[in-house]
């Protein structure tokens, strides 16, 4: 089966910039597509210096839908954003103060590879962070997700006035070339070992295998992977009921299960039913004191959103719109204009039979 690549280097431009990112991808681009993913044949998509979050992630959630084995190569630097401290990729417009808008919040990898095939998806990651942001990391690991292998490096902000290098991942583009992918974990050990003068004791370092066998996520994956659609929704409902009995209906652990059930949905063309799903987990969250910032409701109500906009049924359509503005006015999400979009869908479908 195809593998995919997504080559993905950022940094802001101007006097915010800790580390020369873009200068890596024309050394990853010399390896042939198959090296770099790993498989006999493969397609690479690469986004140097983006803009817009909404681009990055729409080249993401593309990667993340293709069927075969993914490798993410992400170079750049990590800021946090003023609100709510949490880690994101800056991008071309970043600057300290707008963090919040204009980088890619990590945990969207997270949101956007988690129902990947196990064993499917690789991150390769070099990535520079400010003051700030390396402080929090040395107390609290980055997420990306459970079920995906991530190899890599955050090193700490380097000395004022200086731009850095990704050498972690120049390292790896080099070992490449020679025509050769090792395993993953392999890959990244020689590419230690190549900037270990520099880095060894300074930066932290990402060694995180795929998941283990056992994993209900694996099961469900391969189900989904498979067509299965409603044996992976009958799985998800288990644990979701093991969970609400075990932990209550508002738990993390069931709720998660339900945004498990939302994807299923998704991925089964079912955006009526998706999108009611992520408008109750939305619900159910801030219900649950849950501010409306907070990154799992904006997450919730954005994808309800977005599924409510691939419903093709007007009734069906009509009938969850309310629902989905009154979240919209409680929970306005990063882009601007979100709640006129839905109010003025509301009075298009009013006209439509």
């Amino acid at each position: 089966m195809p593998g995919t690549v997504l080559l993905l280097a950022a940094s802001p431009v101007g006097r915010g910039r800790l580390v020369d990112a873009a200068s890596v991808l024309p050394v990853l681009a010399a390896v042939p597509p198959a090296v770099l993913a790993g498989t006999d044949t493969a397609n690479v998509v690469e986004l140097a210096d983006p803009l817009e979050p909404q681009a990055v992630l729409t080249r993401l959630r593309a990667a993340a839908a293709a069927p075969g084995p993914l490798t993410v190569y992400v170079t750049g630097q990590l800021q946090l954003d003023r609100r709510q401290r949490l880690p994101h990729l800056a991008l071309a417009r970043t600057t300290a103060s707008t963090a919040r808008y204009t980088a890619f919040p990590w945990h969207w990898f997270r949101e956007e590879l988690r129902l990947r095939p196990a064993g499917a998806t690789t991150l390769l990651i070099d990535l520079h962070a400010d003051a700030e942001t390396w402080e929090l990391l040395r107390g609290t690991p980055l997420d990306s997700g459970r079920g995906n292998a991530v190899h890599g490096r955050i090193a700490p902000p380097p000395s004022r006035r200086t731009v850095a290098a990704p050498a972690y991942m120049k390292a790896v583009a080099t070992i490449l070339r020679s025509g050769f992918r090792p395993p993953a974990a392999q890959l990244h050990e020689q590419a230690l070992s190549r900037i270990a003068p520099e880095s060894a004791g300074r930066d932290l370092v990402l060694d995180t295998p795929g998941p283990v066998s056992g994993d209900p996520h694996a099961a469900l994956a391969a189900a989904v992977q498979a067509g299965r659609h409603a044996d992976a929704d009958a799985l998800a409902a288990r644990h979701e009921q093991a969970a609400v009995a075990a932990h209550g209906p508002t738990s993390e652990e069931a709720l998660h299960w339900a945004e498990v059930r939302a994807d299923v949905a998704m991925l089964a063309g079912d955006a009526a039913r998706s999108c009611r799903t992520w408008l109750t987990v939305a619900t159910a969250r801030l219900n649950a004191g849950q501010a409306p910032d907070a990154p799992a409701v904006e997450s919730a109500v954005d994808r309800a959103h977005h599924q409510w906009g691939q419903i093709r049924d007007p009734l069906r359509a009509r009938e969850l719109g309310p629902a989905l503005a009154v979240l919209r006015s409680r929970v306005p999400g990063r882009r601007e204009g979100a709640l006129d979009h839905v109010q003025r869908q509301l009075r298009q479908l009013q006209t439509q039979p």
